[in-house]
């Protein structure tokens, strides 16, 4: 399992994610943002508020949504 240490917000669904192995990679949210949890990030300002939870190793907003790091 991959754990995700950065997270830069690029342009509309995109984020650009720095790994525990030194690789980045640019993602690209846009098609994945479905269900209930992730309504709310479908507002471009809202996605910006992006973090990283250390406890977590992944990317999650303050409404609970996350990404498994798998996925990602």
């Amino acid at each position: 399992m991959h754990f995700v240490k950065n997270v830069k917000y690029v342009s509309d669904f995109k984020l650009m994610l720095s790994f525990e192995d030194g690789k980045t990679r640019l993602v690209d949210l846009e098609e994945h943002l479905d269900g209930e949890i992730f309504e709310p990030l479908k507002d471009i300002t809202y996605f910006q508020t992006v973090r990283v939870n250390p406890e977590l190793d992944t990317i999650v907003w303050d409404n609970g949504a996350d990404i498994s790091p798998d996925f990602l």
